[in-house]
Parts: structure tokens; sequence; C-alpha cells
């Protein structure tokens, strides 16, 4: 392969991972293949540590005390289940990461939804509707006189005699 060619595969699959990135869906797909991928790979590894471990278990040299052999398979089996673990953590790590994605599109909307009611609650908050008085408060304003309807307090009763 030429440079040439090898340039444009990497901008084409980079133009097709920004083309996933950009869509939840095709991004939850995309991890789903990768998931699919790696659970098949634990299967196997899976096996692979059963028959590993009772094979090197079996394996003794004369002269070997009890326990020795197994003694002598640990790290074997240790390594194994690291690497499981692993991809344990892989497999729950893509379906995390294809929820969140799925999360964050949500977020956004709700965010723009979100924006738009608080500017036109402050929209409302600086240009109070007019408020329209009612029938009640016409009849107040036509009887009213300069000087007041009635006593506000005990002590406004200097014209008025108390019952």
């Amino acid at each position: 392969m030429s440079t040439e060619e090898t340039n444009s595969l990497f901008n084409d699959r980079s133009v097709l991972l920004r083309e996933i990135a950009k869509n939840p869906a095709a991004f939850a797909n995309y991890l789903a293949d990768f998931q699919r991928v790696l659970l098949d790979m634990q299967a196997n590894l899976e096996v692979l540590q059963r028959e590993a471990r009772v094979h090197c278990r079996k394996i003794r040299v004369e002269g070997d005390k009890w326990g020795q052999a197994r003694l002598r398979s640990f790290p074997v089996e240790r390594s194994l289940n690291n690497v499981l673990k692993d991809l344990k953590g892989l497999t729950s790590g893509l379906e995390k990461s294809a929820h969140k994605r799925a999360a964050h599109d949500e977020k956004v909307e709700s965010v723009a939804k979100q924006r738009k009611e608080r500017a036109l609650l402050k929209a409302q908050g600086n240009n109070p509707p007019a408020i329209q008085p009612t029938s009640e408060s016409k009849e107040r304003a036509g009887s009213q006189n300069s000087h007041y309807d009635g006593p506000e307090s005990i002590h406004d009763l200097s014209d008025r005699r108390s019952a």
C-alpha cells in the first residue's frame, strides 16, 4: 500500500466515525458491534482459562510436594483472570458510553427548551402585562374623595364616633 492509499483510508474512516459520533443510534449500534466481539472473546478466554488451569495443575514434576503444581499455575491463572476482568470492564464501559451518548442528546434538547422558557419568563418579568382594572376598583375610584374611605387605625377616628 502506498502512503496515499493509507492516508485516504484513514481519512475515509475518520469521516465515517465522525458521522457515527453525530448520531446516537448509530453510535449505540457501533459500540454494540464492538461489545459483541468482546463478549465472544470473553467466552473463548473463559474456556481457555479453564483448560489452562486444568492443564497447568496436572503437570507434576518428580519430587513435587502436595500443592506445588497448583502454586506454579497461579501466575498463569492470575494473568488470565486479570484479562477477563479488564474485558468485562470494557464491555460494561461500552454499554455505559452508549447510554451516556443518548442521555447527552436528551440533555441538549431539554437545555434548549429550558432556555427558551426562561427567556419568555424573563421577558414577561421585565414587561409585566398591564393589569386590567376590575369593576370593583372602578367603583371605588369613582366614589373616593380626596380624604379616605374609612379609618385605617383606632387613632384615625377623630371625626367619627365609636360604637
